[in-house]
């Protein structure tokens, strides 16, 4: 039996109050550190494309690749900003012609459901083309929305400057990106054995193709959408095509923007125009997420339904909006790496 050595449970104690202590100076930063990680992780193919061309000049290749990063990012916030403010009057204009005019008759299958139909077809029908009644059942709604509206504008400021801080975090690791990863190796290697590597080139492969997968299928349908929602002239479609983007994470998002779309359409006589915007919801932008994010997500990467929208609602409580995409990405990562682990043990377990 060792002695009991009073230095030695000093030093622990040091290393523990100075794991705390450094978690504690980075945990506000933690959600920019974390998406710095995953964008170097991504585009570190590009930076070394860029890296190759410009021998010698590592932090110029860093620069370039970071502010092209940054650019990618930053510049569809900027142009969100820019043509807000029209948007904003658009859908409030569009909402105050629903307020006047009140909702259309009910549709006669609403009748139909089971159990509640009757009460909610007369429920609808105390609105129809009734402004006075439906504005004043709305306002009750107002100062719920109000602190709403008022919490999710910090939530995005609070994620813009988090957005913003990563990419500053990735020029660094950029710029540092082999002694970083040479580190991370050798304390996965010395944690798990051989298959230290092995995990870090999963977890790599994995956040790629999330990343790629998630940002790029949200990307298309926010485009899409969009583009339809203009077409027909739906007024805020920049605004709503921003909001499709957002909400395309979770896979039955996007259809909380173009039915309503749809119904204000149908709701102001143009079926025509309505059907056009289900019909492109439908068959083009929720289509997208069964199509292209298969393309880019390898099998093994991708999430069970379940995970995707715990991602998606724990990122945002976690990290804010920037958790839409962070919350998903790692937990397909520490899926995959405890779909990895267990089917290693499985393998070295004694077989009968």
């Amino acid at each position: 039996m060792q002695p009991f050595r009073s230095d030695r449970v000093l030093g622990f104690a040091a290393l523990g109050f100075l794991i705390v202590g450094c978690f504690l100076v980075l945990r506000p930063f933690l959600s920019a550190v974390l998406w710095a990680a995953i964008l170097a992780t991504t585009v570190w193919p590009v930076f070394r494309w860029v890296d190759q061309r410009l021998p010698g000049w590592r932090n110029t290749s860093a620069l370039l690749t970071t502010l092209a990063t940054a650019l990618v990012l930053v510049a569809p916030f900027i142009v969100v900003a820019v043509g807000l403010g029209s948007n904003v009057a658009e859908l409030a204009a569009a909402t105050r012609t629903l307020l006047e005019g009140g909702l259309p008759d009910a549709p006669q299958w609403l009748q139909d459901i089971p159990f509640v139909g009757e009460r909610l077809h007369a429920y609808w029908q105390g609105f129809a083309h009734n402004g006075q009644r439906l504005v004043a059942e709305l306002g009750q709604l107002v100062e719920p929305a109000k602190g709403l509206v008022l919490n999710g504008s910090r939530a995005i400021g609070m994620g813009v400057f988090h957005l913003m801080l990563s990419v500053l975090i990735v020029f660094f690791l950029f710029r540092d990106g082999e002694a970083v990863t040479a580190h991370l190796t050798a304390v996965l290697e010395r944690l798990a054995g051989a298959r230290g590597r092995r995990l870090l080139h999963l977890a790599h492969g994995t956040v790629g193709g999330v990343v790629y997968g998630i940002i790029g299928t949200a990307l298309a349908q926010g485009v899409l959408a969009g583009i339809g929602f203009a077409v027909a002239g739906v007024p805020g479609a920049l605004l709503l095509g921003l909001a499709t983007f957002f909400l395309s994470a979770v896979p039955v998002g996007p259809p909380l923007i173009w039915g309503p779309a749809a119904f204000w359409l149908f709701q102001q006589g143009e079926l025509g125009w309505a059907i056009f915007v289900a019909a492109w919801g439908f068959f083009v932008v929720s289509t997208v997420d069964n199509v292209l994010k298969p393309l880019i997500i390898s099998r093994g990467a991708s999430l069970p339904f379940i995970l995707v929208l715990l991602g998606v609602l724990g990122g945002v409580l976690a990290f804010g909006f920037i958790g839409v995409f962070l919350g998903p990405t790692l937990l397909a990562v520490g899926y995959r790496l405890m779909t990895e682990w267990t089917a290693g043990l499985a393998e070295g377990m004694p077989r009968e």
